[in-house]
């Protein structure tokens, strides 16, 4: 496999469907960290990893993943990432047993005596129907195939949803042991943002098909706050300054991306630190201006 700097490389990745289009999606997963993939639903992430995964066609744009195209080298790339979706690809019949069967007759990696000890750690039974596995169960078995062939990089769309958070945060540190291997990267959408504010290194937010932020999320929440004041002093404020207002009957809260400079330029307003799942919100009510 070729050296490279990032996990994943998406260039101007287009797909236009009837009423959605997925505009020029370009973003970078660097290597050895977690990319959180944020938005509502509907705002084009499941889209975006069905098109780098190639189960759907792309109208235009590249992407390349381990330092390989995509296209080019589908099948060696396939044989060195995992892919979670919120919903188990397995038939209902089969058991614990009849996965590692099957399993290791697609993967040339794959390695037994790491999936039936994840297995085992998450005390799956072995002999039980998938068709009879809880909804948590169903997510562990998934990773537990994910992360028994050698992967490099694991690709999740949705995989902590609908789990209790007990399950979520046991799930959370298993991909925080996988990262231990800085060889090894993920890719994680989801709009559960607490997750991805406990272990994502970095945030793209998409929505409505097109990309509003990409970086590093330290950085990210670190520029981004909330300005707290009353509904005076915002009329006497510059509207362009805000991504967003939120007005109720006790004022006015109001997003902005350089909260460095605002403070200083509203020195009268309340500062406050923001969350990714706040800046998603107002992001998302951006075309609205005031909301309540």
């Amino acid at each position: 496999m070729t050296d490279y700097e990032n996990a994943i490389e998406i260039n101007g990745l287009t797909k236009k469907y009837d009423g959605f289009t997925l505009d020029n999606v370009t973003f970078s997963v660097p290597k050895g960290s977690i990319m959180g993939f944020i938005g509502q639903n509907g705002a084009g992430k499941t889209t975006t990893i069905k098109a780098i995964l190639n189960i759907i066609d792309r109208d235009g744009g590249t992407v390349k993943m381990l330092g390989m195209d995509s296209v080019e080298n589908e099948i060696e790339i396939k044989e060195n990432i995992a892919v979670v979706f919120d919903e188990l690809p397995m038939h209902d019949v089969f058991n614990i047993k009849n996965v590692n069967k099957i399993m290791r007759d697609i993967y040339r990696n794959w390695d037994e005596k790491v999936y039936f000890g994840y297995v085992e750690r998450f005390g799956l039974p072995l002999k039980k129907k998938i068709g009879q596995f809880s909804k948590g169960m169903k997510m562990k078995l998934q990773i537990a195939v994910a992360l028994s062939h050698n992967a490099r990089l694991l690709v999740m769309d949705e995989a902590t949803t609908g789990l209790d958070p007990v399950v979520r945060s046991e799930i959370l540190d298993i991909f925080l042991e996988y990262l231990q291997d800085e060889n090894n990267s993920i890719l994680m959408s989801s709009h559960i943002t607490s997750d991805l504010e406990k272990i994502a290194d970095s945030v793209t937010f998409i929505d409505n098909g097109k990309i509003l932020l990409t970086g590093y999320k330290d950085d990210i929440l670190s520029s981004h706050g909330l300005l707290k004041c009353t509904a005076e002093q915002y009329e006497n404020a510059e509207k362009s300054d805000f991504v967003s207002v939120r007005v109720s009957d006790f004022g006015v809260s109001a997003m902005c991306s350089d909260m460095k400079n605002m403070k200083r330029k509203y020195p009268d307003f309340i500062a406050d630190r923001t969350t990714l799942e706040e800046i998603m919100l107002y992001y998302v009510n951006r075309d609205r201006g005031e909301w309540f």
